[in-house]
Order: structure tokens, then C-alpha cells, then sequence
């Protein structure tokens, strides 16, 4: 599959309703600002939440990941798709960069603990280890760039899309953080029917 305007048929200016599991800046928002930049994009906090919305018809489609070049399957999103009974009416492989950020003028050395969704810090896993920093699961990766942003704690930092530095006001410590130069995740577009 193209990178271009998945799941929209030729000469179809109509803009619709795409879900998404995470924040404004997270991965998945990114790949919908991307894939389907004509559509409203709806946050939700959980990958279950996002397809419910799809069967609902509160959205019309959803922006999933379900599999990354260097640990494998999304989950628990994988094991949603396959059983949501709703169409896969495309796919795309997108490269992952995971940037380190904190605070503004956090230095690296100040650091001690850093979060993010699960899937990132296993991305990140040796480097993170090599850089002797303790890991904390937050339920996607702008949530814990938003949630150092808020929070006063210069020692704390988050994994997350640069994106996600922009929207919440962080400055980036390290870029490409992620284990794998060639870190990437295959996103399916969801929908109850097709287009």
C-alpha cells in the first residue's frame, strides 16, 4: 500500500471521522494527520475505544497499529483487529522515531526516569538501559509528554513523537532514541465498510 490518502476513494471530497488511540501528537495521530489529513481526528484513550467507535458509528473509520518491525505485534491492538469484524481496507508501514524530551532546560544527565506507552520503550529498550534510566508505562506516548508538561518534575522525561515536544512545550533532549535505525509500524485503516 501507498502512503497517500488511504481509504479514500477516487473523487470523494467528503471529510469524515477517524479514530485513534492516544493524544494529539502520539504516533497514530500523526499517521492520521498524514494519511487522511481531510478527516476530523478523534482521540481516544484505549485501542478497544477507538474500534467501538467505528462499529458505533460515531466515527467512521480507525487508524490502528498492529505490528512493529522490532518487537512484533501492537498488542492488545493486533489480537482487537482481528476480532472486530470490521473491514481492513488498508495498510501502511511507517517509520517510528522516538524522541527523548523534558522539561525546558532539563539537561540529559538530570534525568532519571522516563515514560511512555509500553510499545515505545520496548523500541527503546537498550538504549534506555544504556543510558541507566528507569521506565514508567503510560498509556500512550503524547499522554506522557503531556503529563511531564504538567507536571514540575525536572528528573522525569517522556518518549514520544516530536510532535508531541511541539504540542505540549518540551524540549528535545535526543532524536532516533528508538533501538532499530529501521523502527517501523504497519497502521490499518479500519471501517465498517469500504471507503
Amino acid at each position: 500500500m501507498t502512503e497517500a490518502a488511504i481509504g479514500r476513494p477516487v473523487g470523494d471530497d467528503r471529510g469524515g471521522r477517524t479514530a485513534f488511540q492516544g493524544a494529539p501528537g502520539a504516533f497514530s495521530h500523526e499517521a492520521c494527520v498524514e494519511l487522511r489529513p481531510w478527516d476530523v481526528h478523534v482521540p481516544f484513550e484505549t485501542f478497544a475505544e477507538a474500534i467501538e467507535a467505528v462499529k458505533t458509528g460515531d466515527c467512521d473509520c480507525a487508524l490502528i497499529p498492529v505490528e512493529n518491525s522490532t518487537i512484533g505485534p501492537v498488542e492488545p491492538a493486533a489480537t482487537l483487529v482481528a476480532s472486530a469484524g470490521l473491514e481492513q481496507v488498508a495498510d501502511v508501514w511507517r517509520p517510528i522515531q522516538i524522541a527523548l524530551m523534558a522539561l525546558d532546560g532539563v539537561e540529559i544527565g538530570e534525568i532519571r526516569t522516563v515514560s511512555s506507552h509500553p510499545i515505545a520503550l520496548r523500541q527503546c529498550a537498550g538504549n534506555l538501559a544504556a543510558m541507566g534510566l528507569a521506565t514508567v508505562e503510560a498509556f500512550d506516548t503524547a499522554g506522557a509528554a503531556r503529563a511531564v508538561s504538567e507536571g514540575n518534575d525536572r528528573t522525569r522525561a517522556a518518549l514520544a513523537p516530536v510532535a508531541a515536544a511541539e504540542v505540549y512545550g518540551l524540549s528535545i533532549l535526543r532524536n532516533d532514541l528508538q533501538d532499530s535505525d529501521t523502527n517501523s509500524t504497519r497502521f490499518v485503516l479500519l471501517c465498517r465498510e469500504a471507503g
